[in-house]
This record gives structure tokens, sequence and C-alpha cells, in this order.
């Protein structure tokens, strides 16, 4: 007793087809790059290397900064800030205000943040990607890297710490 007629297992077998041909002729068109929970990155184009956590818990991507200041350039709200790397030299950057945010913080209460966009190098994977601005003097890690940015790029790997060097080759 045949429950597919011949032409739906005939469509059926074609698909199997391109499907088993796409994975053999681009294998890596399916695979994300395995990387630690912690992973030295660059922000581009300032070349900062910092150590940062990856968080699949957090939606959005977080830099802790020093001196933030507001100001208008050309009509527009920008901030003026300070990120120091691991090699202890800090780095003024100004970056136009892209949005601000409301944060719901773990004790209850709301945080206004302003959102940058900043480059970020993992590995060899490069993205500009919004960035929120803040003083996490408290917390371990100057940049929690959040899904919208590991997404499509990475598997990360709790039982693992420092697996790549960010090698960004050719971004400015």
């Amino acid at each position: 007793m045949n429950l597919i007629d011949d032409g739906a297992a005939n469509r059926v077998s074609k698909l199997f087809i391109i499907l088993l041909l796409t994975l053999i002729l681009s294998p890596n068109a399916f695979a994300k790059e395995v990387i630690g929970w912690v992973e030295n990155v660059h922000l581009l184009p300032e070349k900062v290397l910092i150590k940062a956590k990856m968080d699949t818990g957090a939606k959005s991507s977080s830099l802790h900064c020093d001196c933030v200041a507001e100001f208008i350039r050309d009509g527009e709200r920008w901030v003026r800030f300070v990120i120091t790397g691991i090699d202890g030299k800090p780095v003024t950057v100004e970056k136009k205000v892209v949005r601000t945010v409301k944060i719901k913080r773990h004790f209850g209460d709301v945080q206004q943040r302003d959102v940058v966009r900043i480059g970020i190098c993992i590995g060899d994977q490069y993205e500009e990607t919004d960035v929120s601005v803040i003083d996490r003097s408290g917390f371990n890690y100057s940049l929690l890297v959040g899904r919208t940015y590991l997404k499509d790029k990475f598997i990360v790997d709790p039982s693992q710490q420092f697996t790549v060097n960010p090698d960004c080759k050719g971004v400015k």
C-alpha cells in the first residue's frame, strides 16, 4: 500500500537532493563558531581590546564607560565617554546617540541609557551593533555581548573561555 502518490514522492526526493547538495557544497552555510562565555574582543574603529562576557540571557549589548558627557553636534545628540582597554590605556570616544532605552534591572528599578553604534570584532566576525553605554564599574567585564550580536554567528560554550582572538582584518 503506497501512502504517497508518485508525484508527491518525486517532489520529496527532489527536495531531499537539493537539501543534500546544499549541505555538501556549502558545509559552512549552517555552521556557527563555538566561543567561550568570556572572550577578548576589539572595539573598532577605536582598536580597544577588552574582555567581554557573552550573555545569551541578555538581548542587547552594554558597554562600561566613564565620564559620559552629552553634547549636540549638527543638531543631533552625541555622547563622549572613555573606554579603558586591557592595556589600561583610556581612549576617549565620541558617538552619535541612535536612541535611548529603558532597561529594567534585576532589583526592579528602570534605568534610562543612551545607545550608540559600535563595531565589535570577535574572532574573525565583525559587525556594527547597538550598544548601551553605562557605568558598569560594579561588574567584572567591561562589555556584555547580548543575543542580538551573537545570533547566527556563535554558539556559546559556558565551559570555555578565551577560545578565539579578535582578528578582523580589513576592517577600519
